[in-house]
């Protein structure tokens, strides 16, 4: 969706920061008008439009060079002869199918005094110019247009789902008594309405929209047909699950075509028979976990059987490690997807016939919650989120074996019976800082796929609210750590306050020899902090800076910075108050 005025101006007020580019989203842009090429700029109107209608719209910001750090540098505008009806008429005559872009002036005090504002609303893609090119908005950048992008484009809008094409077949002779039965009891798991259940088999489909004018659908196939109705019908739909015995061999093999639902029974059946209990005692008490959470699993399964692309031909494939289980689908993230937003992002269905019929048996969520429910179902076990990356034209999600931790389960526990019930954001910061010690806002704000300013709000309701953090320090040396009460409850009973020094690795970056241990963290932090003054030139620090980074005292500091100085990480250059702390390359003298 475009950006609000008001966006753009707040904007604005930061490129004293950061250049353009870097303030920049799937729904926005910032483009220089050149002056001496009238017609070119114009034609960049319309292709910067073309983009923006394509990936979903968006707000194009004319007149600021996006590579340029200053304000005053930056904000060129755009001339007063360019006229923004002129602007209007280019974009709609120049587009197949016709946009009309919202186009607004926004007085700004430098450079010629206006920017144009070029608000494109979503429609129904693709989009090209005349001559039928075409780009389209992924990230911050421009595609082209090519074959696959357009047919992506088709199945993202709906109007090319490929799991509502009915079929000229009777019904009786596709659904499978057992996929239907599968499928009763998955929904029912699920609490959907039991009215809706106790429908006869056509009804029930008929109910949630898989056979449309008394045909099924290929949706309605892939819910309750027979195998041999799935490979006659959606031959690309295939499950395989590999026992590998090393990262090129495997040991068993099964696959099929069977529906969904029995697909995902069947897939769930042969991991958990190898996924490991894991049994832990708190009092009198002895509780069993499974190396994998079988919420987890789940998810992540029907999101491959559902989500993936059905005229793609490719399994879903399961591969089971000794260490880790990879899930596979054909068909790359949708939309503007990626996974470094995928936890949060708005729902977005390649298949919505299949997909609502889904939701309204409660095997999905319409919200999307399915992702933070795995996301919850692995952190709540003090166990690593799933990983997940498009490879080529498909999406892998991974699962790495690792075991519970029994004092942050616990610590979940305790919370819940106080009716305090943690998300997953609440529980990726926490599981961050009892393994790192702390976390500042850019590390939140990656680690959470949220901006900077809503993970500092969910940070703050941690420390106001909850007492499970501290913020300390102000302005780049800001950072956050686990109260002490907190940190009781949630660190190992080895974790002692002053562990091992600080290791510098091989690639450059700050390690741990004790990742518990706090005093390496404070030391860790203002390592970053010294390395971060020599890289952009600012001055050094001195004792002060690192008591309001650390909340040390004056002696605290003195001698974290004389142990850093012995591990040849901090050259102390002067003595007493002005001393200052300068950053040492590994093995420099």
């Amino acid at each position: 969706m475009p950006r609000s005025r008001r966006d753009v101006e707040g904007l604005l007020d930061r490129l004293d920061e950061f250049p353009a580019h870097d303030l920049e989203f799937q729904n926005l842009d910032f483009k220089e008008w050149d002056p001496c090429r009238l017609n070119q700029s114009v034609r960049s109107a319309v292709t910067s439009a073309v983009c923006m209608a394509n990936g979903g719209g968006g707000t194009v910001v004319f007149g600021v060079a996006d590579k340029v750090v200053g304000r005053d540098r930056a904000i060129v505008g755009v001339p007063p002869e360019v006229s923004v009806n002129r602007l209007k008429l280019a974009v709609h005559d120049g587009t197949d199918p016709k946009l009309t872009p919202v186009f607004e002036e926004l007085m700004v005090p430098e450079g010629t005094g206006r920017l144009i504002l070029m608000r494109v609303h979503p429609g129904i893609p693709p989009y090209t110019d005349t001559a039928g090119r075409g780009t389209v908005r992924v990230g911050t950048d421009c595609k082209p247009l090519t074959g696959t992008m357009r047919r992506k484009l088709l199945e993202e809008s709906g109007e090319n789902d490929y799991t509502a094409v009915t079929i000229d077949a009777p019904l009786p002779g596709l659904i499978s008594p057992a996929a239907m039965e599968t499928l009763r009891e998955a929904a029912k798991l699920d609490r959907a309405p039991p009215d809706l259940l106790r429908l006869g088999d056509t009804d029930l489909l008929r109910a949630i929209g898989v056979i449309r004018d008394g045909r099924p659908t290929r949706a309605a196939v892939l819910l309750a047909g027979s195998p041999d109705a799935v490979r006659d019908h959606v031959p690309s739909f295939l499950w395989t699950h590999l026992r590998m015995s090393s990262d090129t061999e495997y040991s068993d093999r099964a696959d099929g075509h069977h529906a969904i639902p029995v697909a995902l029974s069947r897939l769930l059946d042969r991991i958990m028979a190898n996924n490991l209990i894991e049994t832990v005692r708190r009092g009198v008490y002895h509780f069993e976990y499974r190396t994998y959470p079988k919420t987890a699993l789940r998810e992540a399964l029907l999101n491959a059987l559902c989500h993936g692309a059905f005229r793609v031909a490719g399994p879903r494939i399961v591969r089971q490690y000794a260490d880790r289980i990879e899930i596979s689908n054909p068909g790359g993230l949708i939309g503007d997807i990626t996974p470094d937003n995928i936890l949060h992002h708005a729902p977005a269905a390649r298949n919505p016939c299949l997909v609502q019929a889904l939701v309204r048996l409660r095997l999905v969520n319409r919200s999307k919650l399915g992702m933070e429910r795995m996301y919850s179902a692995l952190l709540i076990e003090g166990k690593p989120p799933p990983e997940i990356e498009e490879v080529g034209g498909s999406v892998r999600l991974t699962f790495r074996a690792s075991s519970v931790s029994p004092r942050f389960r616990g610590f979940v526990g305790e919370e819940a019976r106080k009716e305090i019930v943690l998300g997953a954001d609440q529980l990726l910061l926490l599981r961050h800082m009892v393994r790192h010690g702390e976390i500042d806002n850019p590390t939140a704000s990656r680690l959470c796929q949220r901006r900077e300013s809503a993970v500092a709000a969910v940070l703050a309701r941690m420390e106001s609210e909850l007492g499970y953090v501290e913020h300390r320090g102000s302005g780049p040396g800001a950072y956050w750590m686990l109260s002490p009460e907190a940190h009781a409850r949630l660190a190992p009973a080895n974790d002692f306050r002053e562990g091992p020094k600080v290791v510098f690795g091989a690639d450059g970056t700050v390690t741990h020899r004790d990742p518990h241990g706090a005093w390496d963290g404070l030391k860790a932090r203002v390592i970053r902090v010294i390395r971060r003054c020599a890289d952009t030139g600012a001055d050094p620090l001195v004792n002060a800076d690192v008591r309001r980074i650390t909340g040390l005292d004056r002696h605290q500091v003195r001698r974290m910075i004389h142990e850093l100085r012995d591990d040849g990480l901090v050259v102390i250059e002067g003595h007493g108050r002005a001393a200052r702390y300068l950053y040492a390359s590994p093995g420099s003298e």
